[in-house]
């Protein structure tokens, strides 16, 4: 394993070297206080996040560009760190708004004096055709839209030009946290309509490489696979102006130069750090390190339970007690996450949750004995490329403990690339894979990764159960508090005891900064809020 660490270091150290140049420039050196640098391997491959090939850096962008209805309050996590609070709703582009008592509709009273980066006005004919094109969009936004029942545009209306209404078949509890995530955000439709065509009504194609929006940042300049800059919107009416004027978001691939390069000072904010770095950096405690456990996030082992032998929950469990748990938390992590196993809890109404077991090879030898393989068997195990400096020791590690018990595991390299496809493709015996919910609500998570109706890309083990997708259904609109925990409850048992995912940790989202950089929060989305932050 540590040479597979060497190797890959030696590589990314070769094309820092070419780098060499830009990095001298100004932009990273002393930075002005109202201009903010954050280094990253990864950023956006687009500026909307409704096309299909959006990836998290593309919702990154939409979150600091464009506004949503309704945001979140605040609250201090045990640790002192300042995060968003999910259980206060606040006014973002909507002032104010009524739900009625039945909680089937909900109306939303616009800022009058709100305008788009253009200098257009707001209106709810914006909202309403911005959240049309969500759900025309299909893929992950109309699913995310579908979470709370957002699925026909003849639910949204237009009242006048500042209110804006939902109209719902039935109450849905996710309504409005929903609203607060990237996906319902308010675009310029005046503008962007001018760059619709027949073949594209939506101007998908406009809108990715183009700034619609109305939020707090602007985009001064976006060059792909190098760096996006952000501007001030001064006359952004939908909260207190942000201290910063400017934010530098830059690619750097190099994970050995993004450290030398906050360690230096010559950024503010390092984000995407391998583990080890994170726990160095706070070891020596010259920049301020933060860590908070992703929320409603779990890093596992998918078994594609079409495919045999993973057809047998036999030989699921028995996998599941050949994984090293605790090795890949300290070797592969760091320590820079929760386990999710050898937990003595009874499983409950709450998700995540650890597997009630360890590692026990004798158990696992056992188990594929009674499935009728004493011999083991041979199959593959496929991880995201792009996450590879810990899927890789996490998936040689699973190697090592697996062919303890005679399971051979040839290991995938899937380029990020084509992840999201070999996903939806199911085609995949093995996977490690993550999920973190946006919105912290066990039921959510299950819609998302086990809901047969959904098909979603995240069932990476292909898992269907008509009984679970009734549950699910159940825990999603019922108003009753004890028919939902029990319908949690079972849920959670039904995965935990037919096992076509294996839990293996809980990750932190982790950052650097100067000692000078303050007024970070942590959100759902774990994606600096530029918004917040400043210097001193």
């Amino acid at each position: 394993m540590n040479t597979q660490r060497i190797r890959g270091a030696t590589a990314l150290l070769a094309f820092a070297a070419t780098l060499a140049a830009a990095l001298a420039a100004p932009v990273l050196a002393a930075t002005p206080k109202d201009t903010l640098v954050i280094v990253s391997e990864q950023g956006p491959n687009g500026l909307d996040t409704m096309v299909p090939t959006a990836n998290d850096h593309s919702r990154m962008v939409v979150w600091q560009v464009y506004d949503r209805l309704v945001s979140h309050g605040e609250k201090k996590l045990p640790d002192g760190t300042v995060s968003y609070d999910a259980k206060v709703m606040t006014p973002e582009l909507a002032e104010r708004w009524d739900i009625s008592p039945d909680n089937k509709v909900y109306t939303f009273y616009l800022r009058k004096n709100a305008t788009f980066h253009d200098g257009t006005p707001v209106t709810a004919k914006d909202v309403k055709w911005s959240f049309d094109r969500a759900v025309a969009a299909g893929g992950f936004p109309a699913v995310q839209m579908a979470a709370s029942s957002f699925d026909n545009p003849g639910k949204f209306s237009v009242v006048d030009d500042h209110t804006f209404r939902i109209t719902l078949d039935k109450p849905n509890k996710l309504v409005m946290p929903n609203l607060t995530v990237p996906v319902p955000v308010i675009i310029n439709s005046t503008l962007a309509k001018k760059h619709a065509t027949a073949a594209d009504p939506w101007a998908l194609e406009w809108v990715q490489r183009n700034d619609a929006g109305g939020g707090a940042y602007k985009i001064e300049s976006w060059t792909p696979g190098q760096q996006t800059v952000f501007v001030r919107f001064d006359e952004w009416k939908s909260g207190p102006s942000p201290k910063l004027k400017k934010v530098i978001y830059r690619q750097i691939a190099s994970a050995g130069t993004r450290r030398a390069l906050i360690e230096k000072g010559d950024v503010d904010i390092s984000v995407g750090l391998p583990p080890k770095d994170y726990a160095d950096l706070a070891k020596i405690g010259k920049v301020k390190v933060i860590g908070v456990p992703v929320q409603n996030d779990l890093v596992f082992v998918d078994m594609n339970t079409k495919m045999k032998p993973f057809d047998n929950p036999k030989v699921r469990e028995a996998i599941s007690y050949a994984i090293p748990y605790k090795e890949i938390l300290a070797s592969a992590l760091y320590g820079r996450g929760v386990l999710m196993a050898d937990s003595t809890k009874p499983y409950g109404a709450a998700w995540p949750v650890a597997i009630n077991h360890g590692t026990d090879l004798a158990k696992a030898k056992a188990l594929l004995a009674e499935a009728g393989l004493p011999n083991g068997f041979k199959t593959t195990l496929s991880y995201d490329l792009s996450e590879a400096t810990v899927r890789e020791p996490t998936a040689i590690l699973i190697q090592e403990s697996l062919k303890k018990i005679g399971v051979e595991l040839t290991l995938e390299k899937v380029p990020g690339s084509n992840w999201f496809a070999q996903m939806a493709s199911k085609s995949m015996p093995m996977v490690i894979a993550e999920f973190y919910g946006w919105l912290d609500y066990p039921e959510y998570f299950f819609f998302w990764n086990f809901d047969g109706k959904n098909n979603a890309v995240f069932n990476t083990a292909n898992y269907t159960n008509a009984a679970l997708d009734a549950q699910i259904e159940t825990a999603r609109f019922t108003a009753d508090d004890k028919v939902y925990k029990d319908s949690l409850t079972s849920m959670v048992g039904t995965v935990m005891t037919e096992l076509p995912r294996i839990p293996l940790y809980t990750r932190f989202a982790d950052y650097a900064m100067q000692p000078n950089v303050k007024g970070f929060e942590y959100w759902f989305h774990t994606h600096p809020d530029f918004r917040k932050l400043s210097k001193e």
